[in-house]
């Protein structure tokens, strides 16, 4: 926004970027209207990102931006393969004990994470190394996960089942199932043990399930049901990413702790990725089309903004 002068007596500067702002109105000299900067994300758009060293579909990922991902596992096969993303580009670095596809119930960032499930292994890792840990009460995958570490989370779902399973850092305790047992392909999350969002999942449903610590509750669905998707979120169920998904999607839909409003489509659409980051800065890897040519290492990079800036109108 150009010639912008105060902000009720200060002086404005990156504006763009600074969500401080929200509830202020100035007035915008080039246009000679007066603004008002309103909280909400703005709709964002993707563009594409530094491609997978492996092609991968139905695998492990979870980080806080776009700038700082992880991907671990998948298939096609059962890989053990572990990358790094650094905003730009991936890395290789240790694969998982036990190689994998399918053990989409995790959580973390890029530096402390777990990834749980098929074929029974749980790993714990640490920003370098993975390390087998206590195992699920319900051996499961494609389920999905909530958490910021690898000392507390939460994984749910997964094997048509609705087991929710809360993890102490040292093991897993069985807590309140899902109202629907289904599988969730990693379509869920969260960065705590006590508040987490479930959505979609198959065969190809809109439910949306919300988690407060103690029970789930059935929110508003989708505007358009899928599996095998994949989501980001800013650490809470009242801001939420969804996007992808079964049969070839592209389509993401903006949570904001009520209801679904569809934003802008991925550039590519496919199934069976892995997501990460927030709803603000997140990423989509790997996948893979029904009409080939399989698994894939095309990566994409969401932004939007914090806040909104809208034009004041008088009636």
């Amino acid at each position: 926004m150009a010639d912008l002068k105060t902000f009720i007596g200060f002086p404005v500067q990156n504006l763009s970027s600074d969500s401080s702002n929200v509830g202020q109105i100035y007035y915008n000299t080039s246009s000679g209207s007066f603004k008002a900067v309103t909280a909400g994300l703005a709709s964002g758009s993707w563009s594409s990102g530094g491609a997978l060293n492996t092609g991968r579909d139905n695998m492990s990922g979870f980080g806080a931006s776009n700038s700082a991902a992880l991907v671990a596992g998948g298939g096609p096969g059962s890989k053990a393969d572990t990358e790094l993303y650094n905003g730009s580009s991936w890395t290789e670095v240790n694969n998982l004990n036990t190689a994998g596809t399918y053990r989409q119930n995790q959580f973390g960032i890029y530096t402390s994470g777990i990834v749980a499930g098929a074929p029974g292994a749980v790993e714990s890792w640490d920003g370098t190394n993975w390390t087998e840990i206590a195992e699920l009460n319900t051996d499961r995958g494609t389920g999905a996960g909530a958490g910021s570490t690898n000392t507390s989370g939460i994984v749910f779902g997964g094997n048509s089942g609705a087991q929710t399973e809360t993890w102490n850092g040292s093991a897993w305790t069985e807590v309140n199932d899902l109202n629907t047992g289904r599988d969730l392909w990693g379509q869920g999350g969260g960065t705590t043990s006590t508040a987490a969002l479930a959505v979609g999942g198959t065969p190809n449903t809109a439910i949306t399930e919300s988690w407060n610590g103690t029970s789930w509750s059935e929110v508003n669905d989708l505007n358009t049901g899928r599996q095998q998707g994949a989501t980001s979120t800013n650490g809470s169920p009242q801001s939420f990413l969804m996007f992808a998904g079964s049969p070839n999607r592209s389509l993401t839909e903006l949570w904001d702790g009520s209801s679904w409003t569809e934003v802008g489509d991925m550039g590519t659409g496919r199934q069976s990725l892995a997501g990460a980051g927030s709803t603000t800065s997140a990423l989509g890897f790997g996948g893979s089309a029904p009409s080939g040519p399989g698994a894939v290492t095309t990566t994409e990079e969401w932004v939007a903004s914090e806040f909104e800036v809208k034009t004041l109108t008088t009636s």
